[in-house]
């Protein structure tokens, strides 16, 4: 399995959208769990999203993201909108999922490199 490649972050004013991207061949596909996390200067990293069959949120963002599985382009993308200065973060993307909670760290191998968010108020 390749490692994940996560790409899509910037910055963006409070209040506004914006699309992450993670993909990784054989490993964002099907129904493979892929997953999203965050991670603040200070803060321990906390699940945003994640998908199997189907959604997985986090209590940090739920209702203001959206994870989604594009299989044609290999890719898991999170799309986040009413955007709060509060996630304002590093993103990760996570795959290789080696069983237990979706929305746990330590339930998958293999990591992106992280992509930063920043949400100016």
């Amino acid at each position: 399995q390749a490692q994940p490649v996560a790409s899509g972050g910037g910055s963006v004013q409070a209040g506004g959208s914006l699309r992450l991207s993670c993909s990784a061949r054989g490993s964002t596909s099907g129904s493979n769990c892929v997953a999203w996390f965050r991670q603040a200067p200070g803060k321990e990293r906390e699940g945003v999203a994640a998908i199997c069959d189907g959604p997985w949120y986090g209590d940090p963002a739920k209702g203001r993201v959206t994870i989604v599985r594009d299989n044609t382009k290999n890719t898991v993308d999170l799309l986040m909108y009413r955007m709060k200065a509060e996630d304002t973060a590093m993103y990760f993307c996570a795959a290789g999922y080696a069983g237990g909670a979706v929305i746990v760290a330590s339930s998958y191998r293999s990591w992106s490199q992280g992509t930063q968010v920043t949400v100016s108020s």
